[in-house]
């Protein structure tokens, strides 16, 4: 069986990020893909600690249980009052088994309350949730120095604006916390005197640390966010939903834009030699059904749905590497210029 190598840049969303996990366990499945580096935000920064803690222990297998061990998990942690809110809050929640929506109590109170309260004033004990979720799923021990996939971890710094690499080894239950700290919900996680957001803000997946860090050029990108909307958003809440949704997409997009000017320059002789790296581009999507899903999903960890979120992303997988394993390694399969500029 022919195998080739690629890295991964898997992106932020919340509840979403289940979509991620069934890509990475079809493409774990299908046995013809090696990884090199994996680079993840927020959500994609766990399933990225969860795929390389994971392949350190048990190889495939291994990373496909820690995955599904992890979203587990999440979704046994609870309802929204219970997960993401916990305390003060969840008193205005009527507890009953629903899924979450635009128009769930508990979330249009949520909604209202995380407009006017800071994290500090509801939360002031500092609860996080995913904290034990984390410890009790991904073995980060297991991740050395150089272990079999190279992992990056993208934080925001809260003080300066900076984005911040974790790798491997540096990769612990509090940077994980940091790439996944929307300032919304939880306080700035503060990792050696530096205070971190989502690394959304900055690098939504970063995929730079793939280009300096790992010698494949094909990377493949796990696109949660959609890009493209099919409606103009009326309300106040949903304009808001979808400004979050362009910023969190903005920072790929340059990206993704500076990759194509040096490889615009590359293929015209203006840059020359080893020190360039022309990289293949490729995409792993489902933006029809990931945009008909309202912001407050993100916060849905029902099973069931992160079960129908996984089967979005084992489908993409599927169908991606139908038309697209013969690409790796000789051209992209997404034009950044038609999709990006």
């Amino acid at each position: 069986m022919e195998t080739k190598r690629i890295n991964l840049a898997l992106q932020g969303g919340g509840a979403h990020g289940a979509f991620t996990w069934g890509v990475l366990d079809r493409l774990l499945e299908d046995g013809r893909l090696e990884f090199d580096g994996v680079s993840g935000t927020s959500a994609g920064a766990l399933n990225a600690a969860a795929l390389v803690a994971g392949y350190e222990r048990g190889g495939r297998d291994g990373a496909r249980e820690t995955l599904e061990r992890f979203w587990r998990a999440v979704s046994e942690a609870g309802k929204i009052a219970e997960f993401f809110i916990k305390g003060p809050l969840a008193g205005f929640l009527d507890g009953r088994e629903h899924r979450i929506t635009d128009t769930t109590p508990g979330y249009l109170v949520f909604d209202a309350l995380s407009r006017l309260l800071s994290p500090y004033q509801f939360n002031p004990l500092n609860l996080n949730p995913l904290r034990p979720v984390i410890d009790s799923t991904i073995d980060l021990q297991s991740v050395g120095p150089a272990p079999k996939i190279k992992l990056f971890v993208s934080a925001t710094a809260v003080r300066t604006g900076k984005i911040k690499i974790f790798a491997c080894e540096k990769v612990t239950t509090d940077a994980l916390l940091a790439s996944a700290c929307l300032p919304y919900l939880y306080q700035a996680i503060e990792i050696d005197g530096e205070a971190y957001w989502d690394g959304g803000y900055m690098g939504n997946p970063a995929i730079f640390p793939l280009i300096y860090g790992c010698a494949v050029p094909d990377v493949v990108i796990v696109q949660v966010n959609p890009i493209n909307h099919p409606d103009v958003p009326q309300s106040a809440r949903h304009i808001l939903d979808r400004i979050t949704e362009i910023s969190f997409n903005s920072s790929l997009m340059l990206e993704l834009r500076a990759i194509d000017l040096v490889a615009r320059l590359i293929e015209s002789g203006v840059l020359q030699g080893t020190r360039y790296k022309h990289l293949l581009i490729h995409m792993i999507d489902s933006e029809a059904e990931m945009a008909a899903l309202g912001a407050s999903s993100k916060l849905d960890t029902d099973w069931q749905f992160l079960l129908d979120l996984k089967a979005f992303g084992r489908a993409a997988a599927a169908l991606w590497l139908e038309k697209n394993f013969a690409k790796i390694g000789n051209e992209s399969s997404v034009n950044i210029r038609e999709r990006f500029l």
